[in-house]
Parts: structure tokens; sequence; C-alpha cells
């Protein structure tokens, strides 16, 4: 069975992804600093793992925040080729 959901499609909903990949990029970031500080405090292997693994996925979401930004930033720009017509509105009419 296939989901056409709307959402899953690329190009849509590009700012709600990217607030979700920036919302797990943020967490990641505290959460990978927190069990970075207390490895240095503890020396616990554990905390150690869970601090390379908080790197990998801070890493990750880096990824996705910019990909998800370069779609906005493509949409946002006109395409080559085409005249922005804002501008050509704003520049007086040859006589």
């Amino acid at each position: 069975m296939r989901t056409n959901l709307t959402l899953l499609q690329c190009g849509s909903c590009e700012p709600l992804k990217l607030g979700v990949h920036a919302a797990a990029l943020g967490l990641a970031t505290v959460m990978g600093l927190y069990n970075a500080a207390a490895w240095l405090a503890r020396r616990d292997r554990h905390l150690a793992v869970n601090t390379m693994l908080y790197a990998a996925l801070i890493l990750w979401e880096q990824h996705h925040v910019s990909h998800h930004q370069g779609l906005l930033a493509r949409r946002e720009k006109p395409a080559a080729g085409v005249p922005d017509v804002t501008l050509a509105v704003d520049k007086p009419l040859a006589a």
C-alpha cells in the first residue's frame, strides 16, 4: 500500500520540515553538550558513547536543516531566464 501524503513530497511544507529538523538539531546539541560535560566529570564509558552518538546526530540534522534551507531559498529565487516583474515595474519606461 502506498501513502500519498503531501507532507512527504519533496518541496512541500518546507518551513515545517525545517522547523522540525532545527528543533531536533537544538535538542541534540543540548544533550550532546550535557553528555560531554558529564563524561569530563565522571569518565563513564556510556557517556563517551552518548557524546559520540549525539555528535553524529548533530551532523545528520545539520545536513537536513541545510537541505530544507536550500529548498526554501530556491523557491524564493526567480527561475533562470524568467524576468523579475517586480523589478521591471519599478524601472522608468524608455522614451
